[in-house]
């Protein structure tokens, strides 16, 4: 059981995902995320007010599967195979604690932003707001999210989806190393 509990090398699941990638591509399918909200909000009935939503979402409700396994995986992983805690590098936590952030190594995720108690802070509640929004209208904007450019994109070999990632680490790095000190 511990070689499931554990963190998988990158050797093993690199080939996997590159696996997993070839035989989408073997069968004419993409790999994506974000499409999911697309097609969901066009089971919902969105097409009546966009024409964004007007497509024959039956053909893309196979992708809908991977939303549920990666939701129904990431339960189980979080509740029955893991102590929901990950080791980082002691510098990192040492900046983080510079922010106030002192939850490293007690939880995934960081309490002071992502816990319960949190979400009665209004400055945090209005960051997961506007960062959940320009999350997914950059994905929308961008024609797919970091999995899709990323793992089924470059694996496809296209342009648009190499533009994208380099986008992303861009954004990432002004994120973390100028805004997000600013905001904390």
């Amino acid at each position: 059981m511990e070689w499931i509990t554990n963190p998988w090398p990158w050797y093993v699941s690199g080939p996997l995902i590159a696996l997993v990638m070839f035989a989408l591509l073997f069968v004419g399918k993409q790999f994506g995320m974000s499409s999911n909200l697309r097609t969901a909000c066009s089971i919902g009935g969105a097409g009546k007010a966009s024409d964004f939503f007007k497509f024959d979402w039956k053909k893309e409700r196979w992708n809908l599967i991977v939303v549920l396994g990666a939701i129904i995986g990431g339960f189980l992983s979080a509740n029955y195979l893991s102590d929901n805690t990950v080791d980082i590098n002691p510098e990192i936590a040492t900046k983080l604690e510079t922010y106030g952030i002192t939850s490293t190594g007690d939880a995934y995720l960081p309490t002071e932003i992502f816990g319960a108690e949190s979400l009665s802070d209004p400055k945090i509640l209005a960051i997961l707001l506007v960062g959940g929004f320009f999350v997914g209208f950059g994905a929308r904007y961008a024609g797919g999210c970091t999995s899709g450019h990323a793992i089924s994109g470059l694996s496809n070999l296209q342009l648009p989806s190499l533009i994208a990632v380099i986008g992303f680490f861009i954004g990432g790095l002004i994120m973390i190393n100028f805004i997000y000190p600013l905001i904390f």
